[in-house]
């Protein structure tokens, strides 16, 4: 579920005004928030330069429910934006967007990979039927026990 619906949600439960002045002066101020955390926040161990070192070679595709002019900020910031061929935010679904690039590109579900720490992300892959690799995070240990595929810390050790 999209911040867009969640704050209007969680702004009721709170016994305050959900007009739509309200939901977005929100939703500005959560962007903020995330988009500094994001870019502030600790690489996972060899991610950079997996993506730095497998750019040209494999075909990297961003798949996140922040929303699309979000992420494009993010990795403008980051210095990533080069290293994914294609970028699909909200309000584009995980799950639509997977099948659209399988579609488009003309890619067996069997050669593709999808990367996630969520259970959105699991979700997606599973209903794409596409493979999964978990990165395991102290958030989603439920997760750990319930996908008994490919996992991983970090992409340095496996």
């Amino acid at each position: 579920m999209s911040r867009y619906e969640k704050l209007p949600l969680y702004l009721r439960w709170a016994d305050q005004e959900a007009s739509e002045a309200e939901v977005s002066r929100y939703c500005e101020m959560f962007s903020a928030a995330v988009r500094h955390a994001v870019i502030d926040s600790p690489w996972v161990p060899g991610a950079r330069e997996y993506l730095q070192t497998n750019h040209a070679r494999q075909c990297f595709v961003l798949v996140t429910a922040t929303p699309q002019a979000e992420i494009e900020g993010i990795l403008m910031v980051l210095d990533l934006a080069g290293y994914f061929r294609e970028v699909h935010g909200a309000p584009m679904g995980k799950t639509a967007a997977i099948e659209s690039v399988l579609a488009r590109w003309k890619c067996a579900r069997a050669d593709a990979l999808v990367i996630g720490d969520s259970d959105s992300d699991y979700a997606a892959a599973n209903t794409a039927g596409v493979e999964f690799l978990l990165r395991r995070t102290a958030l989603n240990q439920h997760l750990q026990q319930q996908h008994h595929g490919l996992q991983c810390e970090d992409f340095i050790h496996g």
